[in-house]
């Protein structure tokens, strides 16, 4: 699956804006806050406690960022690091053979030479956090055009990002500037960056997803969703200097619980015009889009084995988006919700109007509803050309990435696209350079079907389609490219990449020529959206953000931006139906769960599990559902309690909770996670993981 699809749908954003929420938050347990703005005046009036800076400083640099769109943390001073199973299955399927399925089967390196290096993994640490937001919107000056702005802002952020990492192995740490409140704040976010990582264990893909998509965001849930990695510095296990120690005794309900993780996106400041055009407009066309790829995925998986084993984790994916996708839609949907949003979006424009001093910030609703037209007209030639929608194709996005790259590597670092920025460039190559396999059927079903979708939705007219297809139909141009292409080698991906210029204007590969065709249309439509849709829309949320502030005070946290956030909430279950749900399920849950559906995929345990039940302690505490606010991206984050020790790790929300998108509610919607108890108990007795037990519990 392209890159810019498979981030797309674990993350499951509806947007790429980044704006303040607008909820007051004294007496909730809202918030993904930022380390450097923790709620402390929250947990004090609400759980009385207080965290410690220490506290906070070990936590932060005891999580972990994956760069396949997830979370996680360090558990041993020997580099051990936990995330969740479907977050590691990138990787699993990456390294899997003809012979060896490490999603199906699962994996389990019993000494060090064992452990299976990881294709293109990447993980990041936060280290430090400086604000930069005076010289960011300081170059940013008023009298400028839109376009002019924008350029301005990414050239003072290409240069603080360089100049973070001068002197530094930039192999080794990375910098990124986060836009945090859409423009009312940024700040530099400094990571120890490691890209030797190696698989150390995963379960059986049977009670890593039990329950299937059926059981996908409902609740109770009985799923070891779990994988471990070790990370690797210099050739040898990292040794982080923090790491979360596990606890022995795990929960009970309604203790106070934390998680520390990434969550994606959330769009719960914008707009009431914004929302309606993503309800009518945006949403609807996405959610049609995961269930066009669904059905191919799903065609193809069926067809043969291999197909299945190729297919499976993107297949995967597609299906978490996609449920996830109808229920934000649902939200939408809701009068009670969007007439939520409807008040609290008129309050705030009341006392706006009630305030000479706020005036100047009255226009920004207009000013955000205007650019909403431009992005209508922008919508189609966007999201296939610029987004890359046509082209569902691995070999297209690298060859995308090599075009583009041997452009903007020779500009001036100000200068360049943020995605080929200096400060980033060792991430970029990690990806570019990968020698996970490229499957060429696949690659030509996807490409096929996207170059259909491409002509249903731009009409066959359309001139640059009529290029793309060069009088053939989708399906026979499709093979062509991925035949001819030598781009599913990294050797020749590496030769084009270091050869630059001059080595993209003498390759003859099919797929080169192909973006070298619709490259100048992408990047004018591009350069639109930029001026016309985003940079506007900025400087308008800004506008609102910077009236919340007047209006709210300071102490809020800002919508999420997969970066390091933290959030709280109690161990607690929820009625539904009129029937309580209790927090915690049970190990043995697992095996009334899966006789009761007739022990058939997708309830049908692994054998491993049959063989180790008589042994197995079955009344231990296997998941749990807390009032946490997470969303996409918090996959993978360690939860800890009071004493900062790992309790559980977050895998999933219930169905109540895929409106969080929009707004936060502890009524119902619940955070799910599997307990530390559940997870020592399987390495035990199922397992027989007595070193990597002996490792975590330090013995």
């Amino acid at each position: 699956m392209p890159t810019f699809l498979k981030r797309w749908a674990k993350r499951l954003s509806l947007t790429g804006l980044i704006v303040m929420t607008s909820t007051a938050l004294l007496h909730s347990d809202e918030g993904m806050w930022l380390y450097s703005n923790p709620p402390l005046k929250v947990l004090k009036e609400r759980y009385n406690f207080e965290p410690s800076q220490e506290w906070l400083d070990h936590l932060r640099m005891s999580s972990v960022r994956f760069n396949s769109g997830g979370s996680g943390s360090f558990v041993s001073a020997n580099g051990l690091v936990l995330t969740n199973h479907h977050v590691g299955a990138d990787t699993l399927q990456k390294i899997s053979t003809k012979d060896k399925d490490y999603i199906k089967t699962g994996f389990y390196a019993k000494s060090a030479a064992d452990e299976v290096p990881a294709k293109d993994l990447e993980l990041n640490v936060l280290l430090s956090i400086t604000d930069v937001t005076e010289k960011v919107n300081g170059a940013a000056k008023k009298d400028m055009s839109p376009a002019d702005a924008s350029m301005a802002r990414r050239k003072v952020m290409n240069e603080l990002e360089s100049q973070a990492l001068e002197g530094k192995d930039k192999k080794k740490f990375r910098a990124d500037i986060v836009t945090l409140y859409n423009g009312g704040a940024y700040h530099l976010y400094q990571f120890k960056r490691y890209d030797d990582v190696r698989l150390v264990f995963a379960p059986e893909k049977d009670i890593a997803f039990f329950g299937g998509d059926p059981d996908n965001f409902e609740y109770p849930r009985y799923d070891l969703d779990v994988c471990f990695f070790r990370a690797y510095e210099d050739g040898k296990p990292a040794q982080p200097e923090h790491y979360l120690k596990w606890s022995e005794t795990g929960t009970k309900e309604g203790d106070l619980t934390f998680v520390s993780g990434h969550p994606g996106r959330t769009s719960r400041g914008l707009t009431m015009q914004h929302l309606e055009y993503i309800r009518d407009k945006l949403a609807p066309y996405q959610l049609n889009y995961l269930r066009r790829i669904e059905v191919l995925l799903k065609n193809y998986s069926d067809r043969s084995q291999s197909n299945r084993q190729e297919a499976q984790e993107d297949l995967f994916s597609i299906q978490n988006s996609r449920k996830a996708r109808i229920g934000g839609i649902g939200g939408l949907q809701d009068p009670v919700l969007m007439g939520k949003k409807a008040k609290e979006e008129a309050d705030l424009r009341e006392a706006i109007a009630k305030d000479p001093k706020l005036k100047e910030y009255e226009t920004a609703w207009a000013e955000v509803e205007a650019t909403l037209k431009y992005a209508r007209e922008y919508f189609i030639d966007y999201n296939l050309f610029e987004r890359g929608q046509a082209f569902h194709s691995d070999i297209f996005s690298k060859a995308r990435t090599l075009v583009r790259a041997a452009d903007e590597k020779a500009k001036a670092d100000g200068d360049r696209l943020r995605e080929y920025r200096q400060s980033g460039l060792k991430s970029l190559e990690l990806a570019l350079f990968s020698e996970a396999p490229i499957h060429d059927n696949l690659e030509i079903v996807q490409l096929a079907d996207s170059l259909g979708m491409m002509i249903e939705i731009a009409g066959a007219d359309h001139p640059l389609v009529k290029k793309i297809l060069n009088g053939k139909s989708p399906t026979a141009r499709a093979t062509e490219l991925v035949r001819g292409s030598k781009l599913m080698q990294s050797s020749e991906r590496k030769k084009l990449y270091e050869g630059g210029k001059d080595a993209i204007a003498a390759s003859n590969d099919p797929m080169i020529a192909l973006v070298k065709m619709v490259d100048d249309e992408a990047r004018k439509v591009r350069k639109a959206y930029e001026e016309k849709v985003e940079e506007p829309q900025r400087q308008a949320y800004g506008k609102i953000a910077k009236a919340r502030f007047a209006v709210q005070g300071t102490g809020v946290y800002p919508d999420a931006t997969f970066t390091l956030r933290l959030s709280f909430g109690p161990i607690k279950g929820f009625e539904e139906n009129g029937q309580m749900v209790p927090p915690y399920t049970t190990l043995n849950g697992a095996f009334e769960r899966s006789k009761a559906q007739g022990n058939v995929d997708p309830f049908m345990l692994p054998e491993s599990w049959h063989k180790a039940k008589d042994k197995m302690k079955l009344d231990t505490p296997f998941n749990f559902v807390s009032t946490a606010d997470i969303i996409g991206g918090n996959s993978g984050s360690p939860v800890v309690d009071r004493k900062g020790e790992f309790v559980g790790i977050i895998f999933d929300g219930n169905i109540q909770s895929l409106v969080l998108d929009y707004a936060y509610s502890d009524v119902i919607a619940r955070a799910v996670s599997v307990d530390c108890r559940g997870i020592m108990e399987s390495l035990k007795s199922v397992y027989s993981a007595t070193d990597l037990v002996n490792e975590i519990l330090k013995k």
